[in-house]
């Protein structure tokens, strides 16, 4: 046991669930390689995980269970912006003829809780729950520009991976961008988290100008760069996010 799990049974439980959710489907022996244990220990865990609803069983692989979407409903349903944001993620998707995403801070990264996809638009990189890089993603600068800077420099210090050749790596040239979305709060990922994407996001902030969510507008290169990103779906975005933090209020 440590300080920071104190129980270790639940850790691991934890990890064979997320390392599931990452490999969409594996089976005992992979994931006891994967998660470094025994195959009896790991045999143990999927089995109560299976009886609970967090995992299913197909042939001889494992995937998530429906269990966790009823909890990961529960938690996106309780956080206020969610409610607020749904209407203006919907318009905002219609008139950017991109994809429209709420993001908010959890656990070191930006979580996608909602989203809507513009008729005819491609499936975008990062999808309504799954959770991106802080440094090199739009929702995620957006969202890193308004934690603690000693967040920020505790993630400069672990070391700024590089997702694809843009992703931003200096930890100075991540200060002035973040230094950048504080000033006109707008963010931008330039094909940083997958090639061929990009996007731009805006903060939602509270009463104490305070992040507490994302909005972002993505989607291929091609049909956003140039004017149609920096100007015309910025705009957009920017709009939007004050119309949400004017309900929230």
């Amino acid at each position: 046991m440590t300080a920071e799990f104190p129980v270790k049974a639940t850790h691991t439980s934890a990890r064979v669930l997320r390392t599931v959710a990452e490999a969409d489907g594996v089976g005992v022996s992979e994931l006891a390689r994967r998660v470094d244990l025994s195959k009896s220990a790991v045999h143990k865990h999927v089995q109560t995980l299976t009886a609970l609803g967090y995992l299913t069983r197909e042939d001889d692989d494992y995937h998530l269970g429906l269990a966790l979407f009823e909890l990961g409903t529960a938690a996106r349903d309780r956080l206020p912006v969610y409610e607020a944001a749904l209407p203006a993620i919907d318009r905002l998707a219609d008139v950017s003829g991109g994809v429209a995403t709420l993001l908010v801070y959890e656990s070191g990264r930006a979580v996608a809780v909602a989203q809507t996809r513009a008729n005819g638009s491609l499936s975008p990189p990062i999808r309504e729950g799954d959770g991106g890089p802080l440094h090199a993603t739009a929702g995620g600068k957006t969202i890193l520009a308004y934690r603690p800077d000693e967040e920020v420099e505790r993630l400069v210090a672990d070391g700024l991976d590089a997702v694809t050749q843009k992703t931003i790596t200096d930890g100075d040239a991540l200060r002035r961008e973040l230094q950048s979305v504080r000033d006109r709060r707008v963010a931008f990922d330039r094909e940083e988290y997958a090639e061929g994407w990009q996007a731009v996001a805006s903060p939602i902030t509270d009463s104490e100008q305070q992040a507490v969510a994302a909005i972002s507008v993505s989607g291929p290169t091609e049909r956003m760069s140039g004017k149609t990103l920096e100007e015309d779906i910025t705009g957009l975005v920017v709009s939007a996010a004050k119309s949400i933090e004017n309900d929230l209020l």
